[in-house]
């Protein structure tokens, strides 16, 4: 059972799942910023320290969550009622994120930021944490977990084009991004949307992969378990910076465009264009990874894409050209995101394999660690150069900038490399049957 052929509506529902809790976090990814500063005028330096210590305080959350999901034994399932009782609440606070009141004082708008963010962040770690963990109960096949993953590629893809380039018109239709309604509005869609995707990942997926081992459990020495995995470190570390880069990405692209290149109308073309590699990449990045594996087809488009990033500030002038390498760069990279939901999956078979468990929860609770304090550091690291430039949105300064031009380009060319050397550890390429082959034969035993 656990290695069969799965039906389109359940691939399609779990792919949209990705959509369902990604789509509100984009949009406060890639607008939140501009909202906390430009529009309430909240101080860069205060809003990255919301940002980064609501996000550090996740490591424990998460890891509670994780926990939980290993301990849970309900009608539902262990992962499917986070779905159920998670989706309505989770909803309502990605439209009170973009609802700071406007009569407040700046210290009591400070609190309100950072407890609504915070809120959103625990919301989001009780969903999506059960979702990673997901994955590798619904099948053991690793052809099928491929197709799983290029379909949570696709609901990442179509989130991300949502949370940004859908935006803009919205913003656009209330005056621009200085009026506070179009955030509210665009919230409030994608709290919608993003409801129902939720509740269809309830309704169509199953889990078929039991783990037998008891529900009660020691915590320290499992946690320490997984923290010798060396599949699992590798997943978390590549994961950890493929975030940082997307989170500041996403947070610096608006600003980039406006000062930079004094073109606003290019964040509706970057940002979207993430997302776009992201769905193209999903359909084909299963089939060449099945043929490179995972460390030779990550090391190769991730040196790719660091080359193309390395070419484009001598392109500015040329905005046309700018965007056909632009957009290679993002395809390039797409396919690693593909190749990190399949590792994910693949680190709980090498945790069975190495210790006869699988604590899918515990371990996806560290991916999604990884995931929300990467996102954190490259948001935060940001607000942080945009502070220590005397960034002001009314008078941009030369030396803003150039800190602007050269966070993102240095950063981004940074981050790709160091990945580099951390998926040249990946170890499961080529042992992924005989670790299959393995764990059955003890089950006989």
């Amino acid at each position: 059972m656990a290695g069969e052929r799965l039906k389109l509506s359940e691939k399609l529902s779990y792919g949209f799942g990705d959509m369902g809790f990604s789509l509100p976090y984009n949009m406060a990814s890639g607008f939140l910023l501009l909202y906390y500063i430009n529009v309430v005028k909240l101080p860069a330096a205060a809003v990255g320290m919301i940002f980064l210590v609501a996000r550090l305080l996740d490591a424990v959350i998460d890891l509670g969550v994780g926990i939980a999901v290993d301990r849970t034994r309900s009608r539902w399932g262990r992962t499917r009622p986070y779905f159920l009782f998670t989706a309505v609440p989770y909803a309502l606070c990605s439209i009170a994120v973009f609802a700071v009141p406007e009569s407040w004082s700046q210290g009591a708008q400070l609190v309100y930021a950072f407890l609504t963010f915070k809120a959103l962040g625990i919301l989001m770690s009780l969903g999506a944490i059960p979702y990673t963990a997901l994955m590798p109960m619904i099948t053991t096949d690793q052809g099928e977990r491929l197709k799983l993953g290029g379909w949570r590629s696709v609901g990442t893809s179509i989130s991300v084009v949502l949370g940004t380039a859908a935006v803009q018109p919205i913003l656009g239709a209330y005056g621009g991004e200085e009026h506070p309604g179009g955030y509210r509005t665009a919230a409030t869609i994608f709290a919608v949307i993003g409801l129902a995707a939720i509740l269809a990942l309830y309704r169509n997926c199953r889990e078929r992969v039991v783990d037998e081992a008891p529900s009660r459990f020691a915590i320290l020495p499992e946690v320490g378990k997984m923290i010798r995995n060396r599949a699992w470190i590798v997943a978390f570390l590549s994961c950890l910076i493929y975030f940082v880069r997307f989170g500041g990405m996403m947070s610096v692209t608006a600003y980039f465009a406006i000062d930079v290149l004094r073109s606003p109308w290019m964040i509706g073309v970057m940002l979207p264009a993430v997302a776009g590699m992201l769905l193209l990449s999903a359909f084909f990045a299963p089939p060449i990874l099945r043929r490179t594996g995972i460390r030779k087809g990550c090391v190769t488009v991730l040196t790719l894409a660091a080359g193309l990033f390395a070419l484009l500030p001598f392109t500015e002038a040329n905005l046309p050209l700018f965007l056909a390498l632009y957009i290679a760069a993002c395809l390039a990279n797409s396919i690693t995101i593909t190749a990190a939901f399949t590792m994910i999956a693949e680190t709980v078979d090498y945790h069975e394999w190495l210790y006869a468990t699988r604590k899918e929860g515990l371990l996806s609770a560290g991916i999604s660690l990884a995931t929300k304090v990467g996102m954190a550091l490259g948001t935060a690291g940001v607000a942080f150069v945009l502070a220590a430039a005397n960034y002001a949105p009314e008078a941009v300064s030369d030396l803003a900038r150039e800190s602007i031009r050269w966070t993102y380009y240095g950063g981004v060319i940074a981050l790709l490399l160091i990945q580099v050397g951390i998926v040249l550890f990946w170890p499961m390429d080529g042992k992924h049957e005989q670790i299959r082959s393995d764990i059955l034969a003890r089950g006989a035993q």
